[in-house]
């Protein structure tokens, strides 16, 4: 088995096999999964808005820059979900594959902008490692719990949305504000009870870390994607050697393996048979093995045949037409 990067080729004749494993009912039901990006979209959004006016009323800088981190994940959830919606427009002649990629680029999209604001509030902190900044302890706790409360109801509505890349980046944004509502909670409580002012900032740099830590996962996947590299959960030499273990294969040569959206896999490759009579046996073995083991439906395979082997070297010599074998004794 040998596996090429070169470019993929599309044959015309007829004679490849092409299934796949996916169909219209999956954006039937997109729609129920995708609700919950939206009722997260309000929840978010609105608790914003309420932590945002609490900042100003208290004149906190901690909860003004919680609020602006709420906002941004309220951009990140909007995003995701426009990039759902996007998703489940059905293929077209220019877009054959359809518009799932939406999502992956959503989650690319959304990964940067946490970069951004994990950015924003490391030098916020190390503004105030210099300069404290005076912060309203007991008004802080009261919004930051209630901060909390809000992003864990969205954090469990998200998760009903299932495991795609562009629900998992909005999870990140989620995750990175619930740890921020939480920071907020214990600094209230800290600077309320004991007055320690810098357990703010260093709370707020570890968070971003843990943040880094997440969004440098989701970056990655990302890229890897839309880069069509081979799911890091698979292995492109052992799909390769077994197809090749499968009766009637005798290689494989030219096996792509690329992820089409979160979940969806796609491969093409080119099956050598020794006889090409067995094609449809073997054309079923190899996509019930691929479906089972590997979860890949969409699969693209050409056959073709072993070639014969090679004559012996004194048969291939090339004799001169006026002369006879006789004739180079001499």
């Amino acid at each position: 088995m040998a596996a090429h990067s070169h470019a993929h080729h599309h044959h015309r004749d007829g004679s490849h096999g092409h299934s796949h494993g996916h169909s219209g009912g999956g954006h039937a039901r997109a729609p129920a999964k995708n609700r919950w990006l939206y009722v997260s979209l309000a929840l978010t959004l609105s608790f914003a808005v309420v932590e945002a006016l609490g900042g100003w009323w208290a004149g906190s800088l901690a909860l003004l820059g919680d609020a602006g981190h709420m906002f941004s994940d309220s951009m990140a959830l909007g995003l995701s979900a426009f990039a759902a919606w996007i998703a489940r427009r059905p293929p077209s002649l220019r877009h054959s594959y359809g518009f799932a990629r939406a999502e992956i680029v959503a989650a690319l999209v959304n990964g940067l902008l946490m970069l951004l604001v994990v950015a924003g509030i490391a030098f916020e902190a190390l503004q105030r490692f210099k300069t404290p900044a005076p912060v309203a302890g007991k008004t802080v706790m009261l919004i930051a719990a209630g901060g909390l409360a809000v992003n864990i109801l969205v954090f469990a509505l998200l998760m009903r949305g299932g495991a795609s890349l562009n629900v998992r980046a909005a999870l990140v944004h989620v995750v990175g504000d619930m740890l921020g509502s939480l920071a907020a909670l214990v600094a209230g409580a800290a600077i309320f009870f004991t007055g320690w002012t810098p357990i703010d900032p260093l709370l707020s740099l570890f968070i971003c870390l843990l943040i880094v830590y997440s969004t440098y996962h989701l970056l990655r996947e990302a890229i890897n994607i839309l880069m069509e590299g081979v799911p890091f959960n698979l292995s492109l030499e052992l799909v390769g050697h077994s197809m090749a273990a499968i009766d009637g294969v005798a290689s494989i040569h030219d096996l792509h393996v690329w992820t089409l959206a979160s979940g969806k896999f796609a491969l093409s490759a080119h099956v050598v048979l020794n006889d090409v009579a067995h094609w449809p046996l073997v054309l079923s073995r190899l996509r019930t093995m691929l479906h089972e083991r590997f979860t890949i439906d969409h699969v693209t395979l050409q056959p073709e045949l072993a070639a014969p082997p090679p004559l012996p070297y004194t048969d291939v010599i090339p004799i001169h037409p006026h002369l006879t074998r006789d004739d180079h004794r001499h």
